[in-house]
């Protein structure tokens, strides 16, 4: 399925929307990550009440627990978690690959599939292409991806290349599995999910481009970033990710996976990623970090010729430890223009007695008050592209 997006005259920036089973979204976008089927700590509600329009499911933690028989029971993900919104689900082989990497002893790797030991209890697994796609089809959701072999970026090139080899075999056969799938559902190009294949290749920016090339060669609705978007030392991939973002076809959806932070998110932007999660606004409020815009700061201005890679972001936010004694004595409310009324009631001493006394109240109010900044990031920098 090709997209049409509206493309800034300042940068790659790109604004469009796509339409899903369970709702339409503006890009570029941000997903919580709703592991296990619920974002910690808070209901569907409490993630509406951010803004949040999509949330991404994990295939390896679903499969192993509740297991594929009970969510089929309940009739798919939406109707298990009580969702109406647009969820993506992965394809379980980042879990997978990094418990293997870590540790031999808990699988092997071959071209046919993937083997591997449940941290839960130990007992056997096994995970094809086939049967990633089997699961997301079974678990129902808009959007799925596809299994890929998923390196650290650390890797020789050698074992780079042998990475990119099996993800593209991989990508054939999750495709025609993908296909099978929907056929056997007798669904049309309309209703069935958004397809997406992942670009490996490591720090190596010339494999990158060919797992890229190869990839747009089998046909998939979005292509997204394959391993973590820093290297082993936390910086900030930004030549690797905006060469991916280029070598991607341009009417494909571009998925940021795994990012991130803040800065991050807007140089992506920028370079033309429509789609990201990951689990730091969540993650950081229940560690009592909370994430505010700059008092002097309303808007993002337009960007001077960024068309490529974004090494820096302006500085437009801050952060603060709601556990410092500081806040003991603020009664200025949590956020006064949120929109979740808990927020704009309850005040910043009260969250700061909260955390004191280690109650998990504390962690989902400041944890939802991140979602809500993160959404209001992503309306900010769309509002950067032309209408």
């Amino acid at each position: 399925m090709a997209f049409n997006f509206q493309k800034s005259p300042d940068s790659n920036l790109r604004r469009g929307q796509i339409k899903t089973r369970h709702g339409a979204l503006r890009t570029p976008f941000f997903m919580p990550d709703a592991t296990r089927g619920f974002v910690k700590l808070s209901t569907g509600a409490d993630v509406l009440s951010t803004g949040t329009k999509a949330m991404v499911v994990n295939t390896f933690h679903l499969y192993l627990q509740p297991g594929l028989d009970l969510i089929k029971k309940a009739g798919g993900i939406h109707n298990f978690m009580a969702c109406d919104q647009p969820l993506l689900s992965d394809s379980g082989g980042f879990q997978v690959f990094s418990l293997i990497h870590r540790s031999h002893k808990m699988g092997k790797i071959d071209d046919e599939k993937v083997t591997f030991k449940s941290p839960l209890d130990g007992s056997s697994h096994e995970l094809s292409p086939e049967k990633s796609i089997q699961i997301q089809f079974i678990l129902g959701t808009d959007m799925i991806v596809c299994l890929d072999d998923c390196p650290p970026n650390d890797f020789s090139r050698a074992q780079l290349e042998e990475s990119v080899a099996r993800t593209l075999a991989w990508a054939k056969r999750c495709k025609a599995e993908y296909l099978r799938q929907a056929k056997k559902r007798k669904m049309t190009e309309a209703n069935r999910p958004l397809l997406f294949s992942v670009v490996q290749g490591g720090l190596e920016t010339d494999l990158r481009r060919h797992c890229a090339s190869e990839l747009a060669k089998i046909g998939f609705d979005g292509y997204g970033f394959g391993a973590r978007p820093v290297d082993t030392q936390g910086n900030f991939l930004a030549d690797i990710l905006y060469e991916t973002a280029q070598a991607i076809p341009e009417k494909s959806l571009r998925f940021a996976l795994g990012v991130g932070t803040p800065e991050d998110i807007y140089r992506c932007a920028l370079m033309g990623w429509d789609m990201f999660d990951c689990v730091i606004p969540t993650r950081e409020g229940r560690h009592g970090r909370l994430f505010y815009f700059k008092k002097n700061f309303s808007q993002f201005g337009r960007p001077k010729n960024s068309h490529g890679p974004v090494s820096k972001a302006p500085d437009f936010y801050r952060t603060l430890n709601i556990s410092n004694a500081s806040w003991a004595k603020d009664f200025s409310p949590i956020n006064p223009a949120s929109r979740n009324k808990e927020l704009r009631l309850y005040s910043k001493a009260f969250l700061h007695h909260l955390f004191r006394l280690n109650e998990p109240l504390g962690q989902r109010l400041a944890a939802l008050h991140n979602l809500e900044f993160f959404q209001d990031l992503l309306e900010k920098i769309r509002q950067n592209n032309p209408r």
